[in-house]
This record gives C-alpha cells, structure tokens and sequence, in this order.
C-alpha cells in the first residue's frame, strides 16, 4: 500500500528521447528539490546482470539481482546531474550506451523486477520535495504527485537528438536503426502488463517536438507555480 506523504512529487513521465530526463534535472534544481531518475536503476541493474552474466529475460534472477543492487548517486559541486556509482565504480557513461538502454527496457517489462525496485524509488521522497523522471512515476510509483508531466515526441525527432548526441562524443550510428529501435523499446513500454508507458489520467501532456528545452522547462515551471506558488 502506498504510504502518502506530505512531501510534494513532480513527475516528468515519457518515452526515450523526449527530454524528461534533462527537463527534470533543471528544474529539480530551480525548486532545489530532490532528484529521482527511476531510468538509472533499471540502467545500472542490467549492466550489473550483464557484468555477471545474468540473462535479461531470468526474471527470478534479475529481481533478486535488484534488492542487493549497490548503486549510489554522489552530487557534483557544479549541479551537473550526479555521478553514478555500481559497486563504488564510476558507471556514468556507460549505462548510457544503447545496449544498456535496451536491456534496461527488456529488463523494465518483467512485474518482479519493477516491484522489486519500487520501494527504492520511493525512498527517494525526501523534503523538501522530489522531481522524478521515467515512465510510470505518475501512474504506479507516485499518483498522488501533485504534478503530473507527460512528454511526447516522435521517434524520429528523438533519434535525432540521440544521433546528434552521439554524433557529437565521436560515435557514429545509423539514423535509420536508431528509428527502429525506438519504436521497438517504445512497443515494448507501452505494452508490457504492469506499469505499461502511458500518461495518467490526470497528467499534462507536453509535445516536445516544436520545442527548446528552455521552452518544455517554462511550461513546468508554470504548472508547477500554480500548485506551489512563490
């Protein structure tokens, strides 16, 4: 049973590529709120399962896997998003690589798994409040948020920004696979049985296709101030 709290929750939800996580950063530090990327978990648990050779779809394993999970979130003193640790090892970059992305998402579809993390996401409610980004925060992990982002973007909008991401650490990739490989993980989030990717009912939903990142970040900022106002 979920366990409400008097400690306010923005939840930014959505798919790959459409900024939540960036989004959510700027503006957890404009309110000098928490931070909760839920994405990173699920990250850093399929690198560890492929670290020691665990199967991605070994449900059982992977959810046992997730309550001993040693990940630790350490904050920089210039407000960049914070180091990731597994283990007490650096694993920043690495989680981010495509492959990890989509074990991660293979890794998100199975009900032990996001159960077992579920309490380690909500431990992160801490005063004096928490913007969290992922793909059920506003539906499973915290409906009683007081506010609820959706973001949207079309898949080849959002391989763009991954290619150009990409493009720009000296790694190349295909335009075209990046495409399908969106779609495909979006499949997969939308249509796995527990916490599937959707909005909440009572959610805003934000496309970002038209926009800048300073321009989603305004539209939160003024739907968050009609529920906090200054």
């Amino acid at each position: 049973m979920l366990n409400l709290s008097p400690v306010p929750v923005i939840t930014l939800d959505g798919a790959s590529g459409t900024g939540k996580g960036v989004v959510t950063h700027i503006v957890a530090k404009k309110l000098g709120w928490n931070l909760l990327d839920s994405g990173v978990l699920y990250r850093v648990l399929a690198l560890s399962a492929l670290n020691q050779g665990i199967f991605i779809e070994d449900e059982a394993a992977l959810a046992a896997l997730a309550k001993r999970l040693d990940v630790q979130f350490v904050a920089t003193e210039t407000g960049a998003p914070p180091h990731i640790l597994l283990d007490k090892q650096e694993v920043t970059d690495t989680i981010r690589t495509e492959q990890i992305g989509n074990a991660a998402s293979k890794a998100g579809a199975l009900p032990a798994v996001r159960a077992a993390l579920l309490d380690r996401q909500r431990a992160f409610r801490t005063s004096p409040g928490l913007v969290t980004d992922g793909r059920d925060m506003g539906t499973v992990i915290f409906p009683d948020a007081i506010v609820k982002i959706f973001l949207t973007a079309s898949p080849e909008e959002r391989a763009l920004r991954r290619y150009n991401q990409l493009n720009a650490k000296g790694i190349h990739v295909n335009l075209g696979a990046l495409v399908d490989e969106l779609r495909e993980r979006d499949q997969r989030d939308q249509e796995r049985s527990v916490a599937p990717l959707k909005p909440a009912v009572d959610a805003i939903l934000i496309d970002t296709d038209p926009l800048t990142i300073e321009q989603v970040v305004a539209r939160v900022m003024t739907e968050v101030e009609k529920k906090q106002p200054r």
